[in-house]
């Protein structure tokens, strides 16, 4: 019998275990959350969790709500079957956070409030932008939530031994509506609560991991990469570069496509935009993303052993079985190590490794959810729809049913995804947010001539054809690993749209902006500039 089918068997026998773990934390984290709302009094409380959080409790949170699915199940299962190759998702990930640093963390949390959108209506046509910058935050929010729902379908599927396509339907619908419960009780406090303590728990699960991995290799990490390779049938190819990028021009440049996209999507990821708000001050935003990197460095490189050790320890033909694109080898690996199918040690450490990663799902889509949410509440109903007459009390409200909506289309998308690779999935968001926010974030703050017209073309643009490119791309149809495999209508062959959307979005926000007849408010760029860079004047 296969690793995978004794995972579910092992997973059978000890199910108390795993189903007692399971809800001592679903119902601690709820008990954070309940405790967080109650807490929450104001429009700044809800969305802003009212600026009260240290550096160090926002860079633990933001490692929370960056360290995902992706992450932690993706990254492993594209090491384990891609070697080397999959590796890079790791380097992309830790790379963008000095396009983060650098460019936007302490501008950003300057000139906003609550949102991206904040940002671009200081000196611009409020509507027309708070419109964009809303459909633009839910569009790459929904991308980002899609991988969250893969991963757990798969995750819990695997545990409980569930194979029937009702039963993992069910779990994609189970995970929609405890995220919801998240975001509509606790707001951002909940939410930021929730991310620290699910940061701690993936950084311990990890280390436990890497350590009994390098255990049994006796810390010889040349053992261990040795190991992998022989294990994966491809020998020393394995551990060199073009397994999966380098192939021919195609996949030369879909891996060119890749690397833009991880580099510049995490400067224009909207979830991970609005934490920087929930500081006091701007030296704290720095703070919290110099936490951040140390954290999110040190996780990144953990996945050594998790990809690697699943390429050593285990069968590949049986990780393609369990999961064709890998998303369960960290669990399967934890398994393994804690010693083997049907074993107690096994099943304890597969329940709490699968426990650790359901949490990650949780509270990433907490913050996803309560990004899209608040951007609709804040940016479409009360300045476009109310046109700022609306009260707090019906901004918050607006914000908990669009928390509803947007979890039932995330639920309904996550159930069509649940087979694809949950870090390919992250990297389509990452392309979006690169293609339609960034431009628009960095020529608003960095632009003196920058119109209201280059904003709506550069948000619209980008977003439009990386969307547009992913729907006629291998992700959706005409593989084996689409997210519809037996039909084809692709035409485009990148698998990822960062190499063409984003330069895009950068060229139409110029170009909008020269054909604009709008002459900018010089007093309001000097403004924001001295705001942006100082933190004088910002709320």
């Amino acid at each position: 019998m296969s690793p995978h089918l004794l995972a579910a068997e092992s997973a059978s026998d000890n199910r108390p275990l795993i189903v007692t773990l399971f809800a001592v934390f679903v119902v601690a984290t709820l008990a954070i959350t309940v405790w967080a709302g109650r807490q929450t009094k104001d429009a700044t409380d809800f969305y802003a969790g009212g600026r009260q959080f240290t550096g160090f409790q926002n860079g633990l949170a933001i490692s929370g709500d960056y360290m995902s699915a992706a992450s932690f199940l993706g990254i492993a299962g594209a090491i384990a079957l891609s070697g080397y190759d999959g590796f890079l998702y790791s380097i992309g990930f830790l790379v963008a956070w000095l396009v983060a640093l650098l460019l936007v963390a302490e501008p950003l949390r300057n000139s906003g409030r609550y949102t991206m959108g904040d940002v671009l209506a200081y000196r611009m046509r409020q509507r027309p932008v708070r419109t964009a910058a809303g459909v633009s935050t839910i569009v790459v929010s929904i991308f980002y939530l899609l991988a969250q729902m893969a991963g757990a379908g798969v995750l819990v599927s695997l545990l409980l031994g569930i194979t029937s396509e009702a039963g993992k339907i069910l779990i994609v619908v189970l995970v929609g509506v405890v995220m919801m419960l998240y975001v509509t009780i606790g707001g951002m406090k909940g939410t930021t609560w929730v991310q620290m303590v699910k940061a701690v728990l993936l950084i311990l699960g990890t280390l436990l991991i890497t350590f009994l991995v390098l255990l049994k290799f006796h810390f010889n990490v040349s053992d261990l990469l040795g190991e992998a390779a022989r294990n994966s049938g491809i020998g020393e190819s394995f551990l060199e570069p073009g397994l999966k990028y380098g192939l021919d021009a195609t996949s030369k440049l879909d891996f060119l496509s890749l690397g833009i996209a991880l580099v510049l999507g995490t400067a224009g990821l909207p979830h991970i935009l609005i934490r920087f708000y929930t500081v006091p001050t701007a030296q704290a935003a720095r703070k919290s993303v110099n936490w951040a990197i140390g954290i999110i460095g040190v996780f990144y490189l953990m996945t050594i052993a998790l990809g690697f050790g699943a390429a050593a320890l285990l069968d590949r033909d049986d990780i393609i079985a369990s999961n064709k694109s890998g998303n369960t080898a960290a669990p399967l690996l934890a398994e393994e190590i804690g010693g083997g199918a049907n074993s107690t040690g096994g099943a304890i450490l597969l329940a709490v490794i699968s426990a650790v990663a359901f949490a990650t799902i949780l509270a990433v889509v907490a913050g996803l959810t309560l990004a899209s949410s608040s951007s609709f509440a804040h940016d479409l109903y009360a300045n476009v729809i109310r046109k700022g007459q609306a009260t707090q009390k019906e901004e918050i409200s607006a914000a908990r049913w669009a928390t509803v909506g947007i979890g039932t289309v995330a639920v309904v998308l996550g159930v069509f995804a649940r087979d694809l690779n949950v870090a390919g999935l992250v990297a389509l968001a990452f392309a979006v947010a690169a293609s339609a926010n960034l431009p628009t974030i960095l020529y608003s703050l960095f632009w003196k001539r920058f119109t209201t017209r280059g904003a709506l073309w550069s948000i619209y643009g980008g977003l439009v054809s990386s969307v547009f490119l992913v729907l006629f791309s291998p992700v959706v149809s005409g593989k084996e690993t689409s997210m519809f495999p037996d039909v084809d209508f692709h035409w485009f062959p990148l698998e990822n749209p960062g190499l063409i959307s984003i330069p895009l979005g950068f060229l139409l926000g110029w170009v909008g902006t020269l054909l604009s007849k709008e002459e900018p408010d010089p007093d309001k760029y000097a403004e924001l500039e001295v705001r942006s860079l100082t933190g004088h004047g910002a709320h």
